[in-house]
């Protein structure tokens, strides 16, 4: 097994405590020691990596992935990529979060049944590079709901973007076929959303239609995450264990109160960079801020804020990721969140890093070896050039994240006297124009 000891680096051990001057040894996939300057890892048999003092940190994870999303401006023109064509786009994004240091994410819905499960069954094989990856279904939803893209005049769930049902049997079918299919969770859209031409506070569910979907999962041992915006949705996602809860812009202190007694079995990861640039940045795609207004995001950005200040407080686990590859918030840019954590929702850098690396352990269902940088731990880690601290910034510019691991074996190296990929400078290219947008 490979041996690689990686000095003179600053290291974010993913427990909110202060970066610390060291060395980190890499035996096979796993690290094995830690040490503080000026304590050494052991060198014997190990290739010597001088980080010349740049940060290391672990690998990030990113809790609301869509990888299926192809950088276009409505959903209908992502559902109408071929098949073909869109497996091929998943494993070119796979790739290009893995080298941007997200290791590890959690699929919050695939475009087409099997897009999630191709893609994970492939990076596991070894076929192709990308994180570690948690499948999820299409989206199921109710008929006229988010989702459901049919029309009147062709009505065939063919078309729409999700499983459409309607009752608890239907509910039941679809969760059985995706489950057959092999997905790792399932999703549910128990909110509406604005572009989709329906209110964020909608909440388009029976009781029973979502007890059904919730007892499925919890029959075959699978987890649920849902599209939640109102604040009845918050609830329902409570009252039913769905852990996974995607948004929440709109719960209300009863629904605070609800995730709050139990914050131990939920994860929120808002996507407040949708509502972000939605809001602000999407003029050239038609929706200007004025329109983005008269949608609806400016006053969801407003109590969304409110809302997740409220949730940080009270300790309810907040992490990264939600809706990139849309042409406005391409794929590569996900690190954007860390700084919208800070400026929107009151943490600290420190804070918005851990949601991003210790967090990730405990979604990925792994927080005993995912997550921080720890002996012990599997050997994903990030080296930036640079303090992302000071910075969060940093995390979106493809030249400053020089070296990635996963599972000890180098995934990117650009640092000078690296290992040369052809394949990855072009990844950074693509990157680079990313960013520019």
């Amino acid at each position: 097994m490979s041996r690689i000891a990686i000095t003179n680096v600053a290291i974010f051990d993913g427990s909110g405590m202060e970066p610390f001057q060291g060395e980190v040894l890499i035996d096979g996939a796993r690290i094995a020691q830690v040490a503080r300057t000026p304590e050494q890892v052991s060198r014997e048999g190990a290739r010597l990596i001088d980080g010349r003092g740049r940060f290391l940190m672990p690998g990030m994870t990113e809790a609301h992935t869509h990888f299926s999303w192809n950088d276009q401006p409505t959903l209908a023109a992502i559902q109408f990529m071929p098949p073909e064509e869109h497996i091929l786009w998943c494993v070119r994004v796979a790739k290009r979060y893995l080298e941007m240091g997200w290791t590890s994410a959690i699929g919050a819905a695939a475009a087409k049944p099997r897009l999630d499960v191709v893609l994970r069954n492939a990076i596991n094989a070894g076929e192709c590079p990308g994180p570690r990856y948690l499948a999820g279904s299409q989206e199921i939803t109710t008929i006229g709901a988010l989702g459901d893209n049919s029309l009147p005049h062709m009505p065939f769930d063919e078309l729409s973007f999700g499983s459409v049902c309607c009752g608890p049997e239907e509910i039941r079918r679809s969760a059985r076929t995706f489950i057959k299919y092999g997905v790792d969770h399932l999703k549910i859209n128990l909110s509406g959303e604005y572009i989709a031409g329906l209110p964020a506070e909608m909440s388009p569910f029976a009781e029973d239609e979502i007890a059904m979907l919730a007892s499925e999962a919890k029959r075959y041992g699978k987890r649920v995450a849902a599209h939640a915006r109102s604040s009845e949705s918050v609830k329902q996602c409570v009252r039913h264990g769905i852990e996974m809860i995607y948004h929440a812009s709109f719960a209300d202190e009863e629904a605070l109160d609800m995730l709050e007694a139990n914050k131990d079995r939920h994860f929120v990861a808002p996507g407040i960079g949708w509502l972000i640039r939605t809001a602000f940045n999407a003029s050239e795609y038609g929706i200007t801020p004025a329109i983005a207004e008269q949608m609806g995001y400016k006053r969801e950005l407003e109590i969304a804020s409110e809302s997740l200040r409220k949730m940080h407080k009270r300790g309810i686990r907040i992490l990264p990721g939600g809706d990139y590859g849309f042409a406005w918030m391409p794929h590569g840019t996900n690190a954007n969140d860390l700084q919208y954590f800070v400026d929107y929702i009151g943490m600290t850098p420190t804070e918005a890093l851990v949601s991003a690396t210790g967090l990730g352990g405990h979604i990925m269902q792994r927080p005993d070896e995912l997550g921080m940088l720890r002996a012990g731990y599997l050997a994903d880690l990030v080296m930036v050039d640079g303090d992302p601290l000071k910075d969060l910034s940093l995390l979106v510019d493809p030249d400053r994240i020089v070296l990635v691991m996963k599972d000890g074996q180098v995934c990117k190296d650009t640092r000078p006297g690296g290992r040369s990929d052809a394949a990855a400078v072009q990844t950074t290219e693509d990157l680079r124009e990313a960013v520019a947008h």
